[in-house]
């Protein structure tokens, strides 16, 4: 396939895109004024996908919860026991990987040694080893990690407004799993997994900083074309089907915290608002919450001042496939009058235009000074290849283009009946 361009006019940056013939998706966005080079590489599976068809097989299977951040874990570990963290930082690199429930990402940054970088990133991610030792060896690791996000409240918090939202949509279940889930995982269960959603027509590569195109993707070519890979085959993912309801009205957690952390949280079906695509639901969304109940908002400084919340309170929307949550956060000793000021403050769904453009504003600096330095613009392509299969070249037209009559016909038809509430307290409360 011959090299294309996208441009993003709004930021004057061009994207390069080739697609090699293993299936691999290649992108470079050169930015020629910085002295440093940011390279993802990335696998459109992360921990909702735990129904599926194994390639080369035709019985769905279910797999534990957590596996893909656990294969992520696994991935750093070779058969001739280099180590890659080692490998970048003797080359001054930084090395990380991260799992979220879409995708998984693995990367380095670095100004120098990108050629050796490049190859031995590609190298170590296509090379899985996979054994009964390692693979109980990690449950250990893991296990002590998963009691250290049990310990954070705010942690608890997250988990306990996803699970208690949602009934069907894997995102209710923890991206690390749980403790006995990550007792379950074989190796056999990595290597099903592994062959299933690292074959490199789900994978892609992105790379931002200052390096020339065309030399990068001959690199990258040079090091696939050394390699065999099976087949490129259609991955068949269980499909699920979600109701609007929340799955649990109300929860209370103890833990050792000194003032309650409250949240609220309303389940929206943005696929029911009619006349407009999700995601512009969703931007319409996120403005509504940021305005209502974000640091600047009426409501926040009102409970501040009577002091019902310790600090301010904190609005929030999290993108859940066919609905989105949206909700609001705060540390309050009160909690009953936090949550009966939210509710009240939820009906009121008019916002003053004024109020409407600065948000707007806000929106759109925020997108610029992301897209100013390669980390953003990376994470950014990364986000838009991942959830929407292709980069999002007119964002910036997007959100600019966001006006009040929109806004106010989304919002008269969003249903703020279906929410959920957390309560963590301390166990003495």
């Amino acid at each position: 396939m011959m090299m294309n361009k996208i441009e993003l006019s709004h930021l004057g940056y061009t994207v390069y895109h080739e697609k090699l013939e293993n299936g691999l998706n290649v992108y470079v966005l050169p930015k020629n004024d910085v002295n440093n080079i940011y390279t993802t590489f990335t696998t459109n599976y992360g921990s909702n996908e735990v129904e599926f068809i194994p390639i080369g097989e035709k019985k769905m299977i279910k797999v534990p919860l957590g596996i893909a951040h656990f294969l992520e874990h696994k991935m750093f570990e070779q058969e001739n026991g280099e180590d890659p963290f080692k490998f970048f930082g003797e080359r001054g690199s930084d090395a990380n990987a991260n799992t979220n429930y879409f995708k998984t990402t693995y990367l380095f940054s670095g100004p120098e040694f990108f050629d050796d970088n490049m190859n031995f990133l590609l190298d170590y991610v296509q090379s899985p080893h996979f054994t009964d030792q390692n693979v109980e060896k990690e449950k250990g690791i893991i296990e002590q990690e998963i009691k250290m996000y049990q310990d954070n409240p705010y942690s608890r918090m997250y988990e306990a407004i996803l699970a208690n939202s949602l009934t069907n949509n894997p995102m209710k279940n923890p991206v690390i799993g749980n403790i006995k889930s990550i007792k379950q995982i074989t190796k056999e269960d990595l290597y099903a997994c592994y062959n299933t959603f690292y074959h490199p027509s789900n994978m892609f590569v992105v790379v931002t900083g200052n390096v020339e195109p065309t030399q990068v993707f001959d690199l990258i070519k040079e090091n696939q074309a050394k390699k065999e890979f099976p087949k490129e085959q259609s991955i068949v993912i269980k499909d699920f089907k979600e109701p609007d309801t929340v799955k649990k009205k109300e929860e209370v957690i103890n833990m050792s915290v000194t003032i309650p952390k409250v949240a609220i949280a309303y389940k929206i079906n943005c696929n029911k608002i009619k006349g407009y695509e999700p995601r512009r639901v969703r931007q319409y969304l996120s403005l509504f919450f940021d305005i209502k109940f974000g640091a600047t908002s009426i409501i926040n400084e009102e409970l501040r001042e009577t002091e019902v919340v310790t600090d301010s309170i904190n609005g929030f929307t999290i993108d859940a496939i066919s609905h989105s949550i949206g909700g609001v956060i705060a540390e309050t000793k009160h909690s009953e009058e936090f949550l009966k000021s939210v509710k009240q403050e939820i009906t009121k769904r008019n916002v003053s235009e004024e109020d409407f453009e600065r948000k707007k504003k806000t929106m759109i600096s925020s997108l610029l000074f992301m897209s100013d330095n390669i980390f953003g613009l990376n994470n950014n392509l990364v986000h838009y290849l991942n959830r929407y299969q292709e980069i999002i070249d007119n964002i910036y037209d997007e959100i600019k283009s966001l006006n009040i009559k929109e806004f106010n016909d989304i919002i008269e038809q969003l249903d703020f009946n279906n929410y959920n509430t957390v309560i963590i307290k301390s166990k003495d409360a």
